[in-house]
This record gives structure tokens, sequence and C-alpha cells, in this order.
């Protein structure tokens, strides 16, 4: 039996319940799973092993990148400078980034980058992987591409190209690069454990991430023998000049193996942050409230950053997403407490985002990353909390598997 460490308040015992049940029966190895109401910490919870190889135990501190659910803190960065009105999202990325306008891309908003409306989801030629590491060759490959589809007339995940798109725009618009800006105005105000961009004497802390395969591949499978509701998926997971396929193929090799050095040192906005459960749950936090008093958005300006601007059939997802500006909205399949919650998935299983119905805030991550379609970690967590609203809080008290300690 995994032994859970961390505070839980009176009411929010179903979290704690599922996340060792997490342990027990659903693959999870090391993971930490926080949640904010009303600006305080209801839940703070981690348990398991940090690095298999070692035998490191999860503690406390222990860091984990969280893929795409860094997409979160980078729109969280935009929206700062919208605030300060020294960016406006409807203003053509052309304004801030003069070269983007190359082929046929002048008037294509901020915003379309943000809600994934647009169509640079690939590239014709691959980055070799060390010169996208460095930026600014990246940048320069996503000036001069056409987009894939007319832009505004459909969405799709931008995966990988999302994060120097949207990233670019904050460091023309701040002059700082969009891990230095996140450091100094969103993560020091609010002391957050996360990170775009690894420092090096941050490395000891993080966790090694370990992968698992389905336990089916779809794609050796006939169609007939499918769901009807995989198909079309599968279809295009089975197709190499798909978008499904091509979003994640915009460097040279176009696997990248996150955990090592060089990659978490450079600045991946769209899949490369580094955090803890407590420090996205925080982030969070105060962006539908104060923390500690600290609030990152006004109420209007997060009325315009959670307002809804892409839904229906994603181009590269298949199947259908809704997004704002930058966070993901709540859907039938995803994880979320509520249709007013906002926030982002990550690769493999980590979530975290915000609810201002319930005044919740969340966040959740883990080194077991899962891939397929059977993964049920975040959302029995998710689903948790949900029992666990109409319960209340009361102090915090320290706990582990087996009781107090």
């Amino acid at each position: 039996m995994t032994t859970i460490y961390g505070e839980v308040a009176a009411g929010f015992e179903p979290v704690r319940e599922a996340f060792a049940a997490n342990f027990a029966g659903h693959g999870d190895v090391g993971a930490s799973v926080c949640v904010y109401r009303d600006g305080r910490p209801v839940v703070d919870l981690w348990g398991g092993i940090a690095d298999p190889g070692t035998g490191r135990r999860w503690t406390r501190d222990t860091l984990q990148l969280v893929y795409s659910a860094t997409k979160g803190a980078t729109a969280t960065a935009a929206h700062l400078l919208a605030q300060r009105g020294v960016l406006d999202l409807d203003a053509p990325v052309a304004e801030y980034w003069p070269e983007f306008a190359a082929n046929g891309k002048a008037n294509i908003p901020v915003r379309w980058l943000l809600s994934h409306q647009a169509g640079l989801v690939a590239l014709d030629q691959p980055v070799p992987l060390v010169e996208a590491l460095a930026w600014q060759p990246m940048v320069a490959a996503l000036s001069a591409q056409r987009a894939q589809w007319t832009p505004g007339t459909a969405h799709g995940y931008h995966g990988r190209t999302w994060g120097w798109l949207v990233g670019e725009v904050i460091r023309r618009v701040s002059g700082r690069t969009p891990g230095r800006f996140f450091a100094d105005e969103i993560a020091a105000p609010l002391g957050l454990d996360f990170f775009i961009g690894l420092p090096a004497d941050e490395r000891d802390r993080v966790s090694r991430m370990i992968y698992k395969q389905p336990d089916v591949d779809f794609t050796t499978l006939p169609p007939e023998s499918l769901p009807e509701e995989l198909r079309a998926l599968v279809a295009a997971w089975r197709d190499p000049n798909s978008f499904t396929n091509r979003a994640f193929q915009v460097t040279d090799p176009a696997e990248i193996d996150f955990n090592s050095p060089e990659v978490q040192a450079a600045e991946l906005p769209a899949s490369n942050g580094i955090g803890t459960a407590r420090g996205l749950a925080r982030m969070y936090s105060a962006l539908i409230g104060k923390v500690d008093g600290v609030r990152l958005l006004t109420p209007e300006t997060l009325a315009s950053a959670t307002e809804e601007q892409a839904n229906g059939p994603d181009q590269v997802m298949v199947v259908p997403s809704r997004f704002s500006s930058g966070y993901m909205l709540p859907t039938e399949t995803d994880p979320m407490t509520g249709p007013s919650a906002f926030g982002h998935t990550g690769r493999g299983g980590s979530l975290a985002f915000a609810d201002p119905e319930y005044g919740i805030a969340f966040g959740y991550v883990m080194n077991h990353i899962i891939g397929g379609t059977g993964d049920v970690r975040a959302r029995s967590l998710v689903d948790a909390v949900r029992r666990s609203l109409t319960k209340g809080s009361t102090s915090p008290s320290r706990t582990t598997a087996g009781g107090p300690y």
C-alpha cells in the first residue's frame, strides 16, 4: 500500500480516498493533488515514487513536468499583458511580430493563436530539435509557414506550435521570454513552484516520467471492430499526413525526450512546464479570487479570457473540443467540475483548472504517463471533489493512508 501524505480539510476526505485508489488500482506511481477553495488549500496530498530507477520517494516539493497543462500558465501570462493594456488580443499578430505577416497571415488576430484557430498546427519542413529548443529557428519557421486552413474558419489543437506562437507574442510585447515573464509576474508574487524553463538548481527535485503504452493498439484492429466513436480518430492515427500526426511532428526528430535536462531547461510554453500540483492550483485560485492578497486577473479580464471562442470538431484531435482564448473548456468527456470551469489537461493524465461557480481550483500531476483512452485518474479525483463540495470544509488535518500522523 502506498502511503499518502499531506492535508485534507474535513468534508474533502473523498479526494484522499480517490487519490489512494489511483495508486491501488489505476496505475499511479508518484503523484500529487491539490485543491483550493475560496483562496485557501483544502486538499494537499502526495505519495509514491518520484524516480523508479533510484527509488527516490515523492515528497511535498517534488516537481513534475505536466506537458500541455503548461498552456494554462502561458495563457495566463498573455491575459495579464492584455489586462495591462499592452496587448490587444483582437489586433493582428503582425502588429507585434511583423515577420508573421508572411504567406497570407497578416490579418490573423492574436486571439486565434490562443484559441487554436490560426491553422498553423504543422510545418512543411520540421525544425531540427536542437534548433527548436533554441527558440528563434522555430519562430522563423512559423513566421514563414502558410496556414493549413483558412484561419478563423475551423479550429484544431496546436499541440506543439502553440507555445512558440503565443510565446513569441509574449516576448515581443514584454521584452522577456515567456518563461521569464511568467517567473517574474506570476510565479514570484504568488510564490508558485512552477517553471517554464527549469533552472539548473531545481533539477534534483524533478520526478522521472515513465510511460505506459495502451493495452490495445487500435491502429492494428479492423475498422469494423472498433467502437463507432473511435473510428474517425483511429483513421487519423493511421494516416501519416493527417493533422493528428503532423501536429506533433514539427521537430526532427519528432519524438522529444522530456526527461532530458536540455529539454527541461528550454522554454517550451506549450508543453514543458514543470511544477507541483500545489503551484498549479494556487495559480488557478488566484485567477478567480485573491490568494494571500494577490489576484492575477480582474473579473472583466477573466470573463474575456474564458469566453468560448471555438467549439465543435477538432481538426487535430478529431473529437469535439472547446476552447476559450488559451484555456480548455468543459465538454462531455473532459473532467472538470461544472460548466463555468476552465483549465487545461496534459499528456498522460495531468490536469489543472478553476471553477468560479464553486470557488474551486484544482491541480493534479503524476509521473506515470498513460496513453490511450482508459485513464480514469484525474476524472476520479474531480468526481471526488464534486462529491465533497456539498460537505464544505473546516481546518485541514495532516493524514497518511492509515490515519493521522
